[in-house]
């Protein structure tokens, strides 16, 4: 049977991505809808012929688990109700913009013992995924370094809201970056932030395994100048990140089979679960507190 789940969300991402990618998936079935947007949501849930809730505790009530397009500060909310209510979780990374929700979320999901992933994207398309997990699999790569230069606020961006511009591509595009170099070079246990123009911040992390890496994220890049890249070196030579060839919605999709997959297992766990996202958010608050940012 199918698992059921709900959608937390009704703009372009959870429209294009998320909604696309649940209709995708035979392991899943999207049974409704919940957006703050009472009208949005109920446009939307017809041209997917499902149900829109006005009350996001009735979409709740009516799923198995429940997938997250919303900003992080709305979702980290969100998701510890659903997670208290035994929905297994598909979240949006990052999952939260504090330690304190990051850890009340993880909390939330361990006491409730459901499953949880995080859609760091590059962790679930295809062909990146493989060459993460590939590069991954030796332990004499010496270190790393990527960029990550996004043009969320090119004119007709869907990107441009207001969450990113509070909190940037540090917050925006850095978890990918995160998540890639923990795949590839295994956990991070140390961060250095430095500044540059516009929103633009320099990681330098130091890897569990002694490996070392760096990467620039921002979104607020000239177009003609975005990139998104990593290339991994040591004793086997180099190795770069292929570009996608699939799309966001088809990694989606692999993302909510592995959640359905999880959820049958006596103690679910996944290597983009909560706890990874939790890991991510703590780096981060850490780089914001470097930089002199609010956290």
């Amino acid at each position: 049977m199918s698992m059921r789940v709900g959608l937390v969300g009704n703009g372009y991402w959870a429209r294009t991505t998320h909604a696309a990618g649940l209709r995708a998936e035979p392991s899943v079935e999207l049974s409704g809808i919940w957006g703050r947007d009472r009208a949005k949501t109920a446009t939307l849930a017809t041209e997917l012929g499902t149900t829109g809730y006005d009350e996001v505790e009735a979409l709740f009530d009516a799923v198995d688990a429940v997938a997250f397009s919303v900003p992080p500060q709305v979702q980290s909310e969100l998701a510890v109700r659903a997670a208290r209510a035994g929905k297994h979780l598909l979240l949006e990374k990052p999952i939260a913009v504090s330690v304190a929700e990051a850890d009340r979320l993880a909390e939330a999901v361990a006491e409730a013992g459901v499953a949880s992933v995080v859609f760091f994207t590059a962790r679930f398309d295809a062909i990146q995924r493989q060459w993460i997990d590939q590069t991954g699999q030796r332990s004499d790569w010496d270190g790393a370094a990527g960029l990550w230069l996004g043009s969320a606020f090119a004119a007709d961006s869907p990107f441009d809201t207001p969450w990113r511009h509070d909190k940037g591509g540090l917050w925006d595009v850095g978890p990918h970056a995160l998540a890639m170099l923990t795949g590839t070079l295994g956990p991070i246990v140390e961060i250095t932030a430095r500044p540059g123009r516009r929103d633009l911040v320099h990681l330098i992390l130091a890897h569990e395994s002694g490996a070392s890496s760096s990467y620039a994220v921002s979104i607020d890049t000239p177009t003609a100048a975005s990139e998104v890249s990593l290339k991994v070196w040591g004793a086997a030579g180099q190795s770069v990140l292929p570009a996608s060839q699939g799309n966001s919605s088809q990694a989606l999709a692999t993302a909510a089979r592995e959640l359905a997959a999880a959820a049958q297992l006596p103690a679910p766990s996944h290597p983009c679960d909560v706890r990874l996202g939790r890991s991510v958010v703590g780096l981060l608050a850490e780089a914001e507190r470097q930089l002199g940012r609010q956290p």
